[in-house]
């Protein structure tokens, strides 16, 4: 089912204005208005929510706006800057959420995260990074979620809760009809003219007959009333980027089948690769976008680990995802965008290195898995700077550069680490003695041998330099074996002399393969 996002940013020109003077915060700035001129007078454009509080909303004259608050900062409206800012916000939630997102003048954007939540473990941590992200950079936002472009403007712009709003998947209707007629997006005229006529919210809309209002009011009105409930398509067309490599097939007929979908990818394939070439870059992220003969748009995202023009591995990647395209009655265009490239040298063809000689092609395991588990869900381990155990490892992405640092083969760590440890019961002669037995998880085990201890002290550098002199820091740790064969790793938290360096209590840590 298609999930919209609307985005909207209420002061969006004020507070484009206050990131360029770098002023106060707006609790402390004086109120703040842009103003047009208007048949010989100057009207305010847009007003920052100081202002607003103050009684002072678009439409108004500066001169009784200044009347209302002597102090009010009066800033020339740009209404093309704020679009083509709008645009670049735009441009940038495209590479960071959907490839299908588009700029809603004069305050909005559009997301279809249509098959993009789980890319954030689902629609609320997505709403919630939007949310974050664009009210860091001081732009006031609101963000709503729900089957239509229509409902999600609607919520968006009049339920002011704070927070991200979703409207569930077939609950679109039910979150309308509460809404004022006015947030159909009619013009403010149609909308003043039917409270006049009882017409409060949208519910009586909907339950009362078509043909007269539509006599009176024009198409425009039930347009928009059915765009939002979902029975009339409101497409998104979406922005990408002026200079960034891209090829369209436009085709006879509307396909709709997958074998038909991949025939048309590998073609695109191989016309990007040829560009790609030519500019001797490799291609890090592709969309693959499908245009339906409804005007909808359907879309596929794929990335590589590394810098890739290979078109058998970017059109498997590719034909991986078709399953997730829904072609409604059909697709007649298809457009292939390369949003990321980076530098890549020549390299020998395929054919001329296909000699067995190669070693594995880790860059093309790692997309695969990439494609099929999601970016979050793969990484491998690396050495952190640390001696604690538990501070050693750390997580980075498949293909990152090694780190430096590396483990002590001398003093080896076991695969499997708890966190955190369990406790154990431990039969053991103070102070530097192996353990001879211990029970864990109710089952007691005989240890056959032992090497250690290896005593970790903390580490200086935290805890600004004290958790070396911290009570319970020390260690001592010893690799055991059982009479069953198992391996473990065991620790006493403290020396086994000085109670004040610990209890003198046992834990299990890990287990060695």
């Amino acid at each position: 089912m298609r999930r919209v996002v609307s985005v909207f940013l209420p002061t969006w020109s004020t507070d484009r204005v206050r990131r360029k003077t770098g002023g106060p915060p707006d609790n402390q700035a004086p109120p703040l208005v842009t103003a047009l001129p208007d048949r010989g007078r100057r009207i305010v454009a847009a007003a920052d929510a100081g202002a607003r509080r103050l009684g002072i909303h678009p439409g108004i004259t500066i001169t009784r706006a200044r009347a209302l608050s002597p102090e009010l900062v009066v800033i020339e409206a740009d209404p093309e800057d704020d679009l083509a800012g709008l645009k670049r916000l735009a441009l940038w939630a495209g590479r960071r959420y959907s490839p299908i997102v588009a700029p809603d003048p004069p305050d909005g954007l559009w997301i279809d995260i249509t098959g993009c939540a789980h890319r954030f473990e689902g629609e609320a941590p997505l709403l919630k990074d939007i949310l974050r992200r664009i009210s860091a950079s001081g732009t006031s936002c609101q963000v709503a979620v729900a089957d239509t472009a229509g409902c999600a403007h609607a919520v968006a712009r009049h339920v002011p809760s704070g927070r991200p709003t979703i409207i569930d998947p077939g609950k679109s209707r039910m979150a309308l009809a509460i809404l004022p007629v006015s947030a159909l997006r009619i013009e403010p005229g149609v909308a003043a003219e039917l409270r006049r006529m009882g017409f409060e919210r949208i519910e009586q809309l909907i339950a009362a007959p078509r043909a007269p209002l539509a006599k009176r009011f024009g198409k425009g009105l039930y347009k928009r009333l059915d765009q939002a409930l979902g029975q009339v398509p409101e497409p998104i067309e979406p922005i990408l980027p002026a200079r960034i490599p891209r090829v369209r097939r436009g085709l006879l007929e509307p396909i709709g089948t997958a074998e038909a979908f991949a025939q048309v990818i590998s073609d695109l394939v191989d016309d990007l690769v040829t560009m790609l070439v030519k500019a001797g870059v490799g291609a890090r992220k592709l969309d693959c976008l499908f245009e339906r003969v409804d005007g909808h748009f359907q879309s596929i995202r794929i990335g590589t680990a590394a810098p890739s023009r290979d078109p058998r591995h970017l059109t498997k990647l590719l034909c991986q995802r078709i399953d997730t395209v829904d072609p409604g009655l059909g697709v007649e265009t298809m457009t292939l965008v390369a949003l990321l490239v980076e530098p890549l040298g020549p390299s020998q063809s395929e054919g001329l290195a296909g000699n067995g000689l190669r070693g594995p092609n880790l860059t093309a395991l790692v997309d695969a898995l990439v494609n099929r588990f999601g970016q979050r869900r793969l990484y491998r381990a690396a050495t952190n700077p640390g001696t604690m155990p538990e501070r050693e490892v750390g997580l980075v992405a498949p293909m990152a550069a090694p780190t430096v640092a590396s483990w002590d083969d001398d003093l080896p760590r076991p695969a499997r680490m708890l966190s955190p440890p369990e406790a154990v019961e431990v039969i053991a002669a103070l102070p530097d003695h192996p353990p001879a037995m211990f029970v864990w998880r109710g089952k007691r085990h005989r240890i056959a041998q032992a090497d250690g201890p290896e005593r970790l002290h903390g580490e200086w550098w935290r805890e600004a330099g004290h958790e070396a002199d911290t009570p319970y820091a020390v260690r001592d740790y010893f690799q055991v074996e059982t009479m069953t064969g198992g391996r473990y790793w065991i620790f006493r938290l403290g020396d086994g002399e000085d109670p004040a360096t610990g209890p003198m209590k046992w834990f299990l840590h890990g287990a060695f393969a």
